[in-house]
């Protein structure tokens, strides 16, 4: 069986609350299970989260970012997602090395080369099995992720990233539209500007068929 099941998408495309209800879904059928998230699947890697996203850091550097993440992956794959695969677990992961590619290769403009060598070492080589991308028009995203934080009780809970400005986040989607050019196979393409319940009906749909489920 298929193990590692990766979600992506730019910001406010809906995909943790898909990942979400996926889980839910495939419980009840008996299928076992994790899900977790990058970077924060790890007590580590929540620490490193806390350092990534918080506002007053708008000074870090592409490569210290990226650096970070790759720590917060290398501690993920070690404590958390290769023992699940050894366990013949399905692993349904929030974000993981395309998110690299997309933010700090296509977003920040780091070479993908140089990213390819600190994420190989990183993840232990693991690729992911299967990868869906929620994808829809950046404004839209940005709206539902504005809308969101405007139900935080905390405005330093907004993640600097959100916070950047739209050519970034159209650089984003665009690096996530290329690396699925070049690993058609491997990706679903998700139209993410749709209501909840039709989405979960194509990612229940794709996971199945991935893991031979008959729904």
């Amino acid at each position: 069986m298929k193990k590692l099941i990766t979600f992506e998408g730019i910001e406010g495309s809906g995909k943790s609350t898909q990942i979400k209800l996926v889980a839910e879904y495939l419980s009840r059928r008996n299928v076992c299970l994790i899900v977790t998230a990058e970077p924060s699947g790890t007590g580590i890697g929540r620490k490193i989260g806390s350092i990534l996203f918080n506002r007053e850091h708008n000074n870090m550097c592409a490569e210290t970012e990226m650096f970070l993440f790759c720590a917060a992956r290398s501690q993920h794959v070690r404590e958390i997602i290769m023992p699940a695969i050894k366990q013949n677990k399905v692993v349904l992961c929030d974000r993981f090395s395309d998110a690299t590619y997309a933010y700090q290769g296509a977003g920040r403009g780091l070479d993908n080369k140089f990213i390819k060598l600190i994420n190989d070492y990183s993840s232990m080589l693991l690729k992911p099995d299967l990868t869906l991308l929620f994808d829809l028009p950046v404004e839209i995203g940005l709206q539902r992720a504005n809308k969101r934080n405007d139900n935080l009780k905390e405005s330093s809970s907004i993640d600097r990233f959100e916070k950047e400005n739209m050519d970034f986040h159209r650089r984003i989607r665009e690096g996530y539209l290329n690396i699925l050019k070049n690993d058609p196979d491997r990706f679903r393409l998700i139209d993410a500007n749709r209501d909840v319940e039709t989405i979960q009906k194509d990612v229940r749909t794709y996971i199945n068929n991935f893991i031979n489920l008959q729904d």
